[in-house]
Parts: structure tokens; C-alpha cells; sequence
């Protein structure tokens, strides 16, 4: 079953996010020092994917051209948009509010659906029915939002909905992936599409860290620009090879 895998990521996520929310509140200390690491954390894993790739002018490009259609489409605004009409149907007192429906939603829905094994773990779903990266992914994610949900609330597990979306969708579509392109332009798209995620993992853990607000959300285009750019950069070399 391809699905299998992100049905157990999702599952993860929403029963640490259950555990978190029971959690006795968290002092502002902790919290703080708690956010501060995850920020830092995350960071460095950035930089880790993103120096997968040599290719750094694809990465460049990419991050560029899908950072402009993002601002046209405004997903971080309408990702904003859908937390706070979950926030509203929750109907819940403030004092039960452990912070923003919106802030939880999307920082865990970027922080989840971003990143090496959330690519490869789907491909390896459809491609293979072997799901032990995405088991591995529900430890991490799992225990992530135990401290997520205690820290930013209720909307990380809402989170869990952008990860079988996303992660269903790539295993559905592996299969046909995996006939429309060889072994080896495949494994380059996965790299091109590791390089550029680490960067926007970056900009996740600076938005953590509270360094600067980075629209994360509005380049996440730049992960389909990554995968096309490997096919088109195949072609134009044969076609570069061929001429010359």
C-alpha cells in the first residue's frame, strides 16, 4: 500500500500533538529555550541539505523563480488564512488557547513537508511499497510535536492534514515518476529538490529563531521549479551536444 507510510507520519504528528497539548503548561523560560534550540536545530539541518547539490545556479534559480510565483499565489498569506478560520471554528475560551492556530499550522506544516526524508520517503512509498523512511520520519515528526503542541498549540496538529496531502500525492505520482525518467535523472531531481528545501528550512528556523520574518511559505514553488530544472538541463545538453 503506497499510502501506508504517510498515514503512520500523519498518526504520528496528531498523537504527539494530542500528548503535547496535555502537557502541564510550559513556563516562558523553557518554552524560549525550548523554541531556541528547535530553531537552531532546524537551521543546521538546512545548511546540511542544502549542500547536497553542486549545482548551486539551478538551486539559485529556482529558489528565485518559485519565491516570484509564490508571491503572486500568496500561499503564505492564504496558509495564514486557513489557520485562523480553524482557529475560529474551535470556538475555544482564550484561556484555553496555547498560542496561534495559524502559527502552529504553519510552522509545522513547512517544518514537516519540507525536508530530504519527506520527499524521499513518499518516493520510496509508491516506487517500492518500502516505508521505512517515512517510519523513521513519524519518530522524528511524532516527538517534534509534542513540543510544538505544547509550545505553539492545537494548530500543529491541524499540520498533520499538509503532510498526507503532500506526502500521499508524491506516492501516488511516483509510479508514473518512475516511468517518465530514468534512474538517474531521477536521483538529480531528488538532490536539486533536497538542495532547495534545505534553504527554506533555513529561512524555518530563522523565523524560529525570531531573527527575521522570511515568507517561507511563498517560495515553496521552488521545490516543482528544482524538479523540472533537471529534465530541462538534460535536454538542453543533449540538444547543446547534438549542435556542437
Amino acid at each position: 500500500m503506497a499510502l501506508w507510510g504517510t498515514i503512520v507520519n500523519a498518526a504520528a504528528i496528531i498523537l504527539g500533538g494530542l500528548l503535547g497539548l496535555l502537557l502541564p503548561r510550559i513556563s516562558e523560560g523553557i518554552k524560549s529555550t525550548v523554541m531556541q534550540g528547535l530553531g537552531l536545530a532546524i537551521t543546521v539541518l538546512g545548511i546540511t541539505m542544502a549542500l547536497k547539490s553542486s549545482q548551486i545556479v539551478l538551486v539559485i534559480l529556482s529558489v528565485v523563480i518559485g519565491g516570484i510565483v509564490g508571491e503572486l499565489l500568496r500561499i503564505e498569506y492564504r496558509l495564514g488564512q486557513l489557520g485562523d478560520w480553524l482557529q475560529a471554528q474551535m470556538h475555544k475560551r482564550s484561556s484555553q488557547h496555547r498560542g496561534s492556530v495559524s502559527e502552529g499550522f504553519v510552522t509545522c506544516t513547512l517544518i514537516y513537508c519540507i525536508g530530504a526524508m519527506a520527499i524521499l520517503g513518499p518516493l520510496d512509498s509508491g516506487l517500492r511499497h518500502n516505508h521505512d523512511i517515512l517510519y523513521t520520519k513519524s519518530l522524528l515528526d511524532g516527538f517534534l510535536s509534542i513540543i510544538f503542541a505544547s509550545t505553539l498549540g492545537v494548530g500543529v496538529i491541524f499540520s498533520a492534514v499538509s503532510v498526507f496531502i503532500m506526502q500521499g500525492t508524491i506516492a501516488l505520482a511516483a509510479t508514473l515518476i518512475a516511468m517518465a525518467f530514468s534512474q538517474a535523472s531521477l536521483d538529480a531531481m531528488i538532490i536539486q529538490i533536497t538542495a532547495v528545501g534545505g534553504i527554506l528550512v533555513i529561512g524555518v528556523g530563522i523565523n524560529i529563531l525570531q531573527i527575521r520574518k522570511i515568507n517561507v511559505a511563498n517560495m515553496l514553488p521552488a521545490l516543482v521549479i528544482a524538479a523540472a530544472a533537471v529534465p530541462l538541463q538534460n535536454h538542453f545538453s543533449a540538444w547543446w551536444e547534438r549542435l556542437f
